[in-house]
């Protein structure tokens, strides 16, 4: 089942690949990648779902996986455990097949999060001198 969150995303047509970002929660998307910014909303039926964006050119370099700009692109997928793969077209080049796989990115590192280094009785948060190679064995 598709969780808010924060995913990286793998997409390809027969003209090129790409990654960007995809942030989803409560029905909304929304990411980027080098050369173009996404919006959009989904809806889940199960391990199904259905999505409809539009793209927007951020980037004067670089070409996009679609070979032109400013698109509406309609997607159907199935989630299978945490990653997802769907496949769509956009409006304005409809014989174009687009392909897409979702996965969900590590949380990132906070504070809260220390760990105790194995070398020294100190956090490696709070200490610069921390060597991260584990402790010698008695």
């Amino acid at each position: 089942m598709l969780k808010n969150g924060t995913y990286a995303a793998w997409f390809r047509t027969s003209l090129a690949d790409g990654t960007g970002i995809v942030h989803v929660a409560d029905g909304r998307l929304w990411g980027s990648d080098a050369v173009m910014l996404y919006s959009g909303t989904y809806e889940v039926d199960g391990e199904c779902f259905s999505a409809v964006l539009t793209t927007q050119r951020h980037s004067r370099d670089g070409t996009t996986v679609f070979g032109t700009d400013d698109l509406v692109v309609r997607l159907e997928g199935i989630w299978t455990g945490a990653i997802a793969t769907c496949t769509g077209r956009a409006d304005a080049v409809p014989d174009l097949a687009f392909e897409v796989t979702l996965i969900p990115r590590a949380r990132r590192w906070h504070p809260s999060r220390r760990r105790t280094c194995r070398c020294r009785s100190s956090t490696r948060a709070n200490s610069r001198s921390c060597r991260s190679a584990p402790a010698a064995k008695a």
